[in-house]
């Protein structure tokens, strides 16, 4: 449901300025070729805006129900299926992770060499659940170009953007491979999340895609969030964009996409195609601690679980991290259970709200949600990298801007 802006405590003429800024910013500069802006506040749209073209080189404009690859917005939606699970009593956050994963029992942390020559040292102690929401694993993503480990996932195909394999086989391949470091040492950006998908599998007994429709998709009425467009949605999907040396590039054709099919590989950890809408609707089950509609998918409690900061010592992103890359660049942030979360609102040098929760995907696209203001804000467009521009700081700026009324 809409409403005007000003009966939720914000003014239309400054979330204008929203639209105004990127359009002069950045489309017309040709930084991006589309956007599209959803705020809403107290459970209502105040601002909904498609902007630019979904696919540039058929000259075709961005639509309201565009289909987009939201990569890393994945998994937050992923973290939730997980702790469905807790909830049930079926796994705790402090289980070792060999408990579902026995060949895993004895992964060792990288000590020197490469691939085949690997020498490993025992960690300090055995990876927990949690060390795979949180982002305390170990483990890591290839694209980060800091090490031997992550060079081996390169060489091994494991957690590319263009998906291969299976997940099964990416587990077992990361059984012959060492930890970036003990698991609760620090914090990287990494593959841990598929590895959840992975475990929502054998904890719950059915395959990781059909527990999520069935558990969460279905139940919030994400009737376009699936890991492909299928034939009648395709036309729907935008063209994904990449920036390179020599400026924007075309980076995924939507008439030749991958993401016309069903995947090989059903990443929990990058894998889903989506919509404004259908986000929002996700979104609104966090800020109304777990419900949607009638139909309640976890307890407040386990949601303010997931929005507390699970760092080790309480420590912000900027202190812990040994990750060259995050979708949360500044500091301030925490990290929770599949969420980033504001601990330090003075320290991120923007207006924000203690205990909101954000992230962000590959593509440029990001959301948050600050329950204390009602708020949800989602940034939908299609560019690879995610931090070539500093769009999500501009855009909390001029959301927070246009309040007329704090409900904090």
């Amino acid at each position: 449901m809409s409403k005007k802006p000003e009966a939720v405590g914000l003014s239309s003429e400054r979330l204008a300025r929203i639209d105004h800024f990127l359009e002069r910013e950045y489309i017309a500069s040709g930084k991006l070729k589309g956007a599209q802006i959803l705020i809403a506040r107290s459970g209502h749209v105040a601002h909904f805006s498609s902007l630019g073209m979904m696919d540039a080189e058929r000259g075709r404009p961005m639509t309201d129900d565009t289909l987009f690859r939201i990569y890393s917005m994945t998994k937050p939606i992923t973290s939730v299926a997980f702790m469905m699970l807790v909830e049930e009593g079926l796994v705790a956050l402090d289980d070792p992770v060999s408990r579902y994963i026995p060949a895993w029992a004895n992964l060792g942390v990288y000590d020197g060499g490469f691939m085949e020559s690997f020498r490993t040292r025992r960690p300090d102690r055995p990876m927990q659940v949690v060390d795979l929401l949180r982002h305390t694993s170990g483990l890591t993503y290839g694209f980060q170009q800091r090490t031997n480990v992550d060079a081996a996932y390169r060489k091994l195909g494991i957690g590319e953007i263009e998906k291969s394999g299976t997940l099964e086989g990416m587990i077992e391949a990361l059984a012959g491979l060492p930890l970036e470091f003990s698991p609760g040492e620090a914090w990287n950006y990494s593959v841990s999340t598929d590895v959840l998908g992975y475990l929502v599998g054998v904890i719950s007994g059915q395959p990781f895609e059909a527990f999520l429709k069935e558990r969460v998709l279905e139940p919030l009425k994400m009737v376009d969030t699936d890991f492909f467009a299928p034939p009648d949605k395709a036309g729907r999907l935008a063209a994904c964009y990449a920036l390179t040396e020599r400026g924007v590039a075309l980076q995924d054709d939507p008439v030749k996409s991958s993401y016309l099919a069903p995947p090989s590989l059903i990443s929990g950890g990058g894998g889903l195609v989506s919509t404004s809408a259908d986000y929002l609707r996700f979104c609104q089950m966090l800020v109304n601690g777990g419900e949607l509609d009638g139909v309640r998918l976890l307890s407040p409690k386990t949601i303010a679980l997931m929005g507390a900061n699970h760092l080790p010592g309480g420590a912000d992103l900027a202190s812990l991290s040994r990750s060259l890359f995050s979708e949360a660049a500044y500091a301030g942030i925490g990290f929770g259970l599949g969420f980033s979360t504001t601990i330090d609102p003075a320290a991120t040098l923007i207006p924000a709200t203690y205990g909101d929760l954000s992230w962000g995907g590959a593509a440029s696209t990001t959301f948050w949600v600050d329950p204390d203001e009602e708020l949800i804000a989602i940034m939908m467009t299609q560019l690879l990298p995610s931090s070539a521009y500093p769009i999500r700081r501009q855009l909390r700026t001029l959301v927070y801007s246009a309040f007329t009324e704090s409900y904090a």
